[in-house]
């Protein structure tokens, strides 16, 4: 076996932190390098991926003390629906509107005021139908986000199994 399971909540904590945070990676510099302007929904979702980060980072911290990682796993895991659910409905409703402004996801990056505290990160540039038009390797970007929620929250169950 490649990883002792002993240490599979670990190094699995610690690669999906590693995931979480590239993903954001990956989006900004698509963003600042090549033009790919981020809509509210894709907004949102970087602010998940990066709590999905923060979060699995925690776990990883306080791996001796099983309930604390537990509850970050928690944490983790209604992360990862909520991201999966924010992908999903970026790709079968909002990306079909050529307006998403005022939507849940615009609301809720206004109310907690992130194009202020991080305008690089979090600054809303384009509409979903624009954000629908941007692909990586033939699919949207919402999909892939949408993947890589389901690829996180998989690797969540199987740790959350591990004594």
């Amino acid at each position: 076996m490649f990883i002792q399971p002993s240490k599979l909540p670990a190094r699995a904590l610690l690669g999906m932190a590693v995931a979480s945070f590239a993903a954001v990676g990956v989006a900004l510099v698509a963003q600042h390098q090549f033009g790919v302007k981020p809509c509210p929904w894709c907004v949102l979702q970087r602010g998940i991926f990066l709590l999905i980060g923060t979060f699995s980072l925690l776990g990883w911290l306080v791996q001796a003390r099983r309930g604390l990682r537990q509850a970050a796993l928690v944490v983790v895991l209604v992360l990862c629906a909520a991201g999966l659910t924010a992908a999903v409905f970026q790709h079968e409703v909002a990306s079909q509107n050529a307006s998403c402004a005022l939507g849940l996801a615009d609301r809720i990056v206004t109310a907690l005021n992130l194009e202020e505290l991080w305008p690089s990160v979090f600054m809303i540039t384009a509409n979903c139908a624009e954000a629908a038009a941007y692909r990586l390797l033939g699919l949207p970007y919402e999909v892939w986000s949408g993947l890589l929620f389901a690829g996180l929250a998989a690797l969540g169950v199987v740790v959350m199994g591990r004594r």
